[in-house]
């Protein structure tokens, strides 16, 4: 990289520096904490003399806003304010408070021959990037902590078993009469359908509703077989595969069939991933991935 190249690379980094910290400064809240900006400040942030020619993108905006199916009034809510005139009275102007959805509908919307526009529109892809790896960081946890979720609760089944049958050799063969109750299908053939290695157990590959649904399905097991007290591995069995069967029913009253779900990412590769990023994020706490 060439000396001008770098000096005009940290000049365009402190332009985005200055434009980020002006517009996010100039964000406030209603009383139920909601952040909004008002219109005639974006105005001029994203480079607009005119209150005329920047309602004309705010029209664009709110039409881009109800065809995604967004109430219009939900982002742009038309308020008055009162400035100061040079004689030292006051008037009332029009306002419109805008959401943040707003602002980035307004930015895809003006005008990108305008440098504010052009930072406008990259500024809030990097939000919408940061906003979707967040989401999809959350998924991934959750399904990370419902797999070991569903392992504590099985193991604690293996116990149950064992403390009240004299030993645990039963424990596989409930949990896959569980499975089969569940999917419709053997532990073997759902294996096969998701493509499982024979070495690893199905649920590492399991999608997190599925998890669940086995998790609370055990879980009403293990209860059952405490309170009823029983000892032998027909009588677990028989419980176990009725709370699944039930489990199954309600998925498929909702529209779901577990056998029919694709298989999901192998956990163990999300958890080292999840880990990798955490490490990631604690030595340089502001970078932004993606960028």
């Amino acid at each position: 990289m060439s000396n001008k190249q770098g000096r005009d690379k940290i000049m365009k980094n402190d332009l985005i520096h200055q434009m980020t910290e002006s517009f996010e400064g100039h964000a406030q809240e209603t009383e139920n904490g909601v952040e909004y900006w008002l219109a005639r400040d974006v105005q001029h942030l994203l480079g607009y003399t005119k209150w005329d020619n920047f309602l004309n993108v705010i029209s664009k905006s709110k039409t881009a806003c109800e065809l995604s199916e967004h109430a219009i009034l939900d982002h742009f809510a038309d308020v008055g304010k009162m400035v100061e005139l040079g004689s030292g009275s006051q008037r009332e102007i029009s306002d419109i408070m805008l959401t943040r959805y707003a602002c980035y509908l307004i930015a895809q919307n003006g005008d990108p021959a305008k440098q504010q526009i052009a930072f406008a529109q990259t500024y809030f892809a990097m939000q919408t990037r940061k906003a979707e790896l967040i989401e999809q960081r959350l998924l991934e946890t959750e399904r990370v902590s419902a797999r070991k979720k569903l392992t504590h609760t099985e193991k604690e089944l293996s116990d149950v078993i064992y403390e009240q049958t004299g030993g645990n050799q039963n424990f596989a063969l409930i949990r896959s009469k569980g499975d089969q109750a569940l999917f419709g299908k053997n532990t073997r053939a759902m294996k096969a359908r998701w493509q499982v290695p024979n070495n690893r157990p199905l649920a590492d590959f399991a999608p997190t509703i599925i998890l669940k649904a086995k998790d609370f399905a055990t879980e009403i097991t293990i209860h059952n077989a405490r309170e009823q007290n029983m000892t032998r591995e027909p009588q677990i069995s028989s419980e176990h595969v009725t709370n699944n069967r039930a489990v199954r029913q309600t998925l498929l009253n909702r529209g779901i069939r577990p056998e029919s779900l694709p298989p999901a990412e192998d956990v163990k590769k999300v958890e080292r991933r999840l880990a990798s990023t955490e490490k990631k994020a604690l030595k340089n706490p502001d970078g932004l991935e993606g960028k």
